[in-house]
């Protein structure tokens, strides 16, 4: 099927588009609730969402990026790594963005539930409807204002799971782009070729801005690319330094 991708990369891609087809052919197993990672103190959280939410995705785009993305860098790495560190790079750079993720995502809690707890606001109101069956509407917690968008932000981040693989692809764009600094490299929208050490770089500052800033309508997890991002620079630099060590 991939006749030059490297067994690992290819097996990952697999897996990947299995979940994916899976979940969307058979809606009634409601895979994505089970298997997407939601908030640790979520009710709906469970111990292998860690791993699993790794090969969930929430769209053909969203995979299709991923996927390609780690077909472009994975087999090099691969390569150079050997297998099993290449394993280890890719799922450390996934746990690494979904711990970082939901520090953020803590914090952002405790400031919720500070606030609530203040106005004398039963914060199980919101845990009692938080459910594996998605709904669109937020519900109205109090003809407050201010402790019903408190109370809903709360719901937001207690019932929207992060689905995805992009804190391992960030992981390996990263360790890519310290391997090989001086690679140029075509990213959607730049009509260009811009080297590694100056492109991932400012794809990292805009994660962060993005992150940071919160704005209406976007539901992607920046903070996990930061994360993910994070640990395939820590990763490859200790690599490197070994690897000097010995040599």
């Amino acid at each position: 099927m991939f006749p030059q991708i490297t067994p690992v990369t290819r097996n990952i891609i697999i897996l990947n588009v299995i979940f994916f087809v899976v979940t969307f052919l058979l809606p009634n197993l409601n895979l994505k609730a089970l298997l997407a990672g939601y908030f640790p103190l979520s009710p709906n959280f469970q111990s292998w969402q860690i791993i699993t939410h790794m090969f969930m995705h929430g769209s053909v785009m969203h995979i299709v990026f991923n996927m390609l993305t780690l077909y472009s860098f994975g087999p090099v790495l691969e390569q150079v790594l050997g297998q099993k560190k290449f394993i280890i790079l890719y799922f450390a750079a996934g746990l690494g963005g979904f711990l970082l993720y939901n520090l953020w995502n803590y914090y952002e809690v405790s400031q919720l539930t500070n606030f609530l707890n203040n106005q004398d606001f039963d914060i199980h109101q919101v845990y009692k409807t938080i459910n594996y069956n998605y709904i669109e509407y937020y519900p109205n917690f109090s003809n407050n204002e201010n402790i019903n968008d408190a109370a809903q932000q709360l719901f937001g981040i207690l019932r929207t799971p992060m689905v995805g693989a992009s804190g391992a692809i960030f992981g390996i764009i990263a360790a890519f782009s310290t391997l090989f600094p001086d690679a140029k490299l075509m990213f959607m929208f730049i009509p260009f070729p811009i080297k590694a050490k100056y492109l991932t770089p400012v794809i990292i500052v805009i994660s962060l801005f993005l992150g940071v800033g919160q704005f209406s309508g976007d539901n992607i997890a920046h903070f996990a690319h930061l994360g993910g991002a994070l640990i395939g620079f820590l990763y490859i630099w200790n690599w490197k330094k070994y690897r000097d060590r010995i040599q």
